[in-house]
């Protein structure tokens, strides 16, 4: 069958619902720990500064991910790879929750951020699959389960710590991606067509080509790493304070503020239709200047939990707005390469987000929440400047 056959049959509604699932599983993988950096560290005796390496260490997994293992998407048999990484997580995160000593942890985390990529093997499969008149409504539903993944992990972690401790977390999740593993065995289609018949290092060496040849991609992924680094800053270290007295929150409890996140998050999904009318940059600009201003709100901790859910609703909303927008320009410039451009701008989230979970809980550790409010502005200022800058040069 050829591919051109392949490309034009409908794709189940029920199918593009398991891609969701399993993109939504698959990121949550890597933000299991935010909420769980207390009772990790008291099983480990990892110091309040450096647990951050928890989340870090996850985030470079995911980043060589990227550069690795999603170019490979169009190369090899999609299908057999998909199944792989998921069933190889589910070994990877049982690894996890039975880790014996705190290197154990560490590499375990990387290895369950090297396989999340699988998250972008599928949205770049739903595309390819997708008829050309729906392929922008598969790839959307695909990817929305990536956010539900993101920001209700937190709260998943908190009910299932607060039963059977932060190692229950990570069987339970182990045994979601073997189900997942064996359901996407009969789900995927076995024709799907070989994208590209490149060598493996020629695409690699295509990836920092694109950034030479493409502005636009050079500055949105600057963004991507500034405000994922924002972003990683504030839900990295918020279980430290939320924690401790005088609120001594439950993990489920602290895990209730990523689903009030998850709210500003959807609420940002029209700045993609923003950005097909032409209005990209004006919405970048808003988000931008929104998520300086959330970190004010986010401040109020401890003095008010209201304010501070506000900031962190705001802070969410500007985020993905941006990150949004972010794809939508990037995507409009070389049709022909998206999986090489997503898995390259990515990368820079990744190491955005490594950086902000490293910051957080150093700057907590010496300077107390102050302390990560001050670094996170930094973050999101640093990428007001940065968009401006390009804006000025513009005009």
């Amino acid at each position: 069958m050829d591919a051109t056959t392949a490309t034009q049959r409908a794709l189940p509604r029920w199918t593009l619902l398991v891609f969701a699932f399993t993109c939504g599983a698959s990121v949550a993988n890597i933000y299991y720990a935010q909420p769980l950096l207390d009772a990790i560290a008291a099983t480990f005796a990892i110091s309040p500064g450096a647990v951050g390496l928890v989340v870090a260490l996850t985030q470079v997994g995911y980043a060589a991910g990227l550069v690795f293992i999603v170019p490979l998407g169009d190369l090899v048999d999609r299908r057999k790879l998909i199944v792989a990484q998921t069933l190889l997580s589910a070994i990877a995160l049982a690894a996890i929750g039975s880790a014996p000593h705190v290197f154990a942890l560490f590499a375990g985390m990387i290895v369950v951020g090297l396989l999340a990529v699988v998250v972008q093997v599928l949205v770049a499969l739903s595309a390819t699959l997708a008829r050309p008149a729906e392929r922008g409504q598969a790839v959307g539903l695909v990817t929305s389960g990536v956010v539900v993944g993101i920001l209700a992990a937190r709260f998943v972690a908190g009910v299932l710590a607060d039963i059977g401790g932060w190692r229950a977390v990570y069987f339970s999740s182990a045994s979601l991606m073997l189900v997942l593993g064996l359901l996407l065995v009969r789900v995927l289609p076995r024709d799907i067509p070989v994208g590209s018949s490149e060598r493996y290092a020629a695409v690699l060496k295509s990836i920092p080509l694109l950034f030479w040849q493409e502005p636009v991609l050079r500055l949105r992924a600057g963004l991507a790493f500034l405000i994922f680094a924002s972003f990683s800053t504030l839900w990295t270290a918020m279980v430290l304070p939320l924690s401790a007295a005088p609120f001594s929150l439950s993990h489920t409890q602290i895990g209730l503020f990523g689903l009030a996140g998850l709210a500003g998050a959807l609420a940002a999904g029209s700045a993609g239709r923003l950005a097909d009318q032409g209005f990209a940059e004006r919405t970048t600009g808003f988000s931008l200047t929104l998520l300086c201003l959330s970190w004010l709100a986010i401040g109020f901790l401890p003095r008010s939990l209201a304010i501070f859910a506000l900031g962190v609703v705001a802070l969410d909303f500007a985020v993905q707005a941006v990150h949004v927008t972010n794809q939508s320009l990037i995507f409009a410039r070389r049709p022909e390469a998206r999986s090489r451009l997503v898995g390259g701008y990515m990368v820079f989230y990744s190491a955005g987000s490594a950086l902000g979970a490293i910051t957080s809980t150093a700057s907590y550790a010496r300077f107390g929440w102050t302390g990560v409010c001050v670094a996170g502005a930094a973050f999101s200022l640093a990428a007001l400047a940065l968009w401006s800058r390009d804006a000025i040069r513009r005009t």
